[in-house]
């Protein structure tokens, strides 16, 4: 194994071991062909689930189970992504593919997953030294993610086995109450200055419903650090990660989150999307560069964007108050999730200014 391959993974957060003897006694007895001891790290970026590199010899492989602690009802669903990533790849090749879903609790507390492991790099704050002797690499990469995005959207579900996914009639009207209820039950823990608008967002998306274009594969959180490149091919997704919220329904959903984690020259240091700090450095292509290309790929109509991107807003402001009330609760010990509400606010008032932009011509 190369160094770049592992450049992610470190060694396992304090807490968040699992029973290492019995993950490998019980993967050793489910998948053929493991040899030898088993070695742990984890990638130690992602703020929800845990994801865990195992390597039995030669042969390394991704583990994936939820966060300890309460879950908000359908969240962290690991056997969904199994499901996903069982069946996906063979339509859309940047989904890894997944090889077992254990869902026997008694193995490590939860059902986990276990998929098969992509070396490549990951872009965060930095293009990697290995991409950076290609031209305009940041542009490349950029315009890489969209054309994924949309070639994801185009792909013909009912054919690769996952028309019964979701529910795409009703979707969009579906998600503004889930993610209502789920702020309700976390909004106790919020800023007093979060509450009044987090509702008052609530209220104008669901009085301002758009209409769907059509239905297709959601991957319901792509940004640009979850997604993975050949350092040799800055023109094309190698892999596509974290689906435990891969649906059916309106596509313009997923342009509005990639759009919430994509840099935008017009963002001011108290009204900036959620991309981490240096991604506006790289030099990847504007937003409404990302929205042409998207649109001449795919053909849809984005005159209401604005409405999805504010929602992909509020929709990740209820995200982080939940991440913040389980570390109050004491179910990790990340501290990264202490200050994880700290941004709510901030949110929503994003949000709620993107609702009240004027909507383009014919919208």
């Amino acid at each position: 194994m190369t160094k770049l391959q592992f450049a992610d993974a470190a060694k396992v957060r304090p807490g968040e071991d699992l029973d290492w003897p019995k993950v490998a006694a019980y993967l050793k007895a489910e998948l053929p062909g493991l040899d030898g001891e088993l070695e742990v790290l984890q990638f130690p970026n992602g703020s929800a689930n845990l994801t865990y590199l195992l390597r039995f010899g030669d042969r390394p492989l991704v583990l994936r189970r939820p966060p300890f602690g309460r879950l908000a009802p359908g969240a962290h669903d690991m056997a969904r992504e199994y499901r996903v990533l069982s069946r996906l790849w063979r339509a859309f090749p940047p989904a890894p593919r997944a090889l077992l879903l254990c869902e026997d609790h008694s193995v490590v507390g939860a059902t986990f997953f276990v998929m098969e492991f992509r070396a490549g790099a990951v872009i965060w704050d930095e293009i990697p030294g290995p991409m950076r002797r290609h031209p305009d690499a940041a542009r490349r990469v950029g315009f890489a993610v969209v054309g994924a995005l949309a070639d994801l959207h185009q792909v013909d579900y009912a054919s690769c086995g996952l028309a019964d996914l979701g529910r795409p009639d009703g979707f969009v009207a579906r998600q503004v109450h889930g993610w209502r209820n789920r702020w309700e039950a976390v909004a106790h823990g919020a800023a007093a200055t979060a509450q009044p608008l987090m509702w008052e967002v609530a209220d104008t998306l669901e009085r301002t419903l758009p209409a769907p274009q059509r239905s297709a594969i959601l991957h319901n959180d792509l940004k640009l650090d979850n997604c993975q490149f050949d350092p040799a091919d800055p023109d094309r997704v190698h892999s596509v990660f974290d689906w435990d919220m891969a649906t059916l329904g309106d596509p313009l959903v997923d342009v509005g989150i990639l759009l919430n984690y994509w840099p935008d020259p017009a963002d001011t240091p108290d009204d900036r999307g959620m991309y981490p700090d240096g991604q506006e450095r790289l030099g990847l292509p504007g937003p409404q560069e990302i929205l042409a290309a998207y649109a001449d790929a795919t053909g849809l109509d984005l005159a209401r964007i604005g409405w999805y991107q504010a929602f992909a807003c509020w929709k990740t402001a209820i995200v982080l108050q939940q991440l913040h009330d389980r570390y109050l609760r004491g179910e990790t010990a990340d501290e990264r999730m202490a200050t994880r509400g700290d941004r709510v606010a901030e949110l929503a008032a994003r949000a709620r200014r993107l609702l009240r932009k004027p909507r383009k011509e014919g919208s």
